[in-house]
């Protein structure tokens, strides 16, 4: 199967912090597909909070989602609509 690939752009004020980070991980587990964030040149798996965290990204920041497996395009959609929804916070 082959990667797809997708950039989205972080939206929210305070970026891909703890809670941000904790949400997309459980939205990431639900999925059959390996999960990739890259920001810069750092990457993490989508199902690792810390992960995540390290890559410290902010407002304003682009990421690359790297998605594989059955459920890749799922996933991506979700993600990103979760991303684009400012994880669902109210600033």
């Amino acid at each position: 199967m082959p990667t797809i690939e997708r950039q989205v752009t972080i939206c929210n004020k305070l970026g891909l912090h703890a809670r941000a980070a904790t949400k997309l991980v459980v939205l990431a587990a639900e999925f059959d597909a390996e999960i990739t964030i890259i920001q810069g040149d750092k990457q993490a798996s989508a199902v690792s909070v810390l992960g995540l965290l390290m890559l410290e990204t902010g407002m304003g920041k682009s990421i690359n989602l790297l998605a594989n497996g059955p459920d890749a395009q799922p996933a991506l959609d979700a993600i990103s609509q979760l991303i684009n929804a400012k994880f669902d916070e109210d600033n």
